[in-house]
């Protein structure tokens, strides 16, 4: 199998490493033993790990997972030449990536949370040479598109990689306001999972303005609550957050 490693040991690594166990081997480099010792015990497979001083990269696939304003520190720690290097770091450009890591190749992607359930939304860009081996990696924990430009992965960021964020934003509060009229926490729980599982599946085949327009009738419970939605700002707000989002993915870079 192919081995991928990981510069980082954070929860996104985690989540990605999550949903590639038994698909590739894996190793993680990070600086604290006890935190890659729990990584390697989370994913209860045989994992390699590594402390990051003088780790060599020669000829290894690698996926960075570190935080952005560490980049040049982490990059002085690591020895050789890598095969290709992938960047989940948000807003941290190619041009970046090449001024401080040695690798052959480059490409950005940009998953979520959802990698450690294999249904991430991951998106790239970089050297084009590696896009089949970039989708055939990433395709392995989800969904994933080859964009073509750093702009466009940018505004992707905010939507795809933050996206969870705000999608658990509206369902914790659609689920107090049913508790709110007097509905159990547990039930009202239960009811907002089984909501959001089936509305990802309709929103793979159907227009979101179709599956709206499907579900409200004429001065029906649906039209209220739509029109309070749309009173309270709920459609600005959205678009305001992919705004800001990517002003700060801008930023980052």
């Amino acid at each position: 199998m192919k081995t991928l490693t990981f510069i980082g040991n954070g929860n996104m690594a985690l989540s990605i490493a999550k949903g590639l166990v038994g698909k590739v081997n894996i190793e993680v480099v990070g600086r604290d033993i006890q935190k890659l010792k729990k990584f390697k015990q989370t994913l209860g497979e045989e994992v390699n790990y590594f402390i990051l001083d003088e780790f060599d990269i020669t000829d290894k696939t690698i996926i960075l997972c570190v935080k952005p304003n560490n980049v040049e520190e982490v990059a002085k720690k690591l020895q050789g030449k890598a095969k290709t290097l992938y960047s989940v770091l948000a807003g941290t450009t190619l041009k970046k990536l090449q001024e401080n890591f040695n690798a052959k190749s480059y490409v950005r992607a940009m998953p979520n949370l959802a990698a450690s359930v294999g249904a991430s939304m991951t998106t790239l860009t970089g050297d084009a040479t590696c896009k089949e081996e970039a989708l055939d990696i990433f395709s392995t924990i989800g969904f994933t598109l080859w964009l073509g430009s750093e702009k466009e992965i940018d505004i992707a960021t905010a939507l795809a990689g933050s996206g969870p964020a705000y999608l658990a934003l509206i369902a914790e509060a659609l689920t107090d306001g049913a508790v709110k009229q007097g509905l159990k926490r547990d039930d009202a729980m239960q009811i907002m999972q089984g909501l959001f599982k089936g509305f990802g599946e309709l929103i793979q085949t159907t227009h979101p303005a179709l599956l709206k327009d499907g579900v409200m009738s004429p001065g029906g419970t649906t039209a209220a609550g739509y029109a309070a939605l749309e009173e309270e700002g709920v459609r600005n707000g959205c678009i305001k957050a992919i705004e800001e989002a990517y002003k700060k993915a801008k930023e980052l870079s």
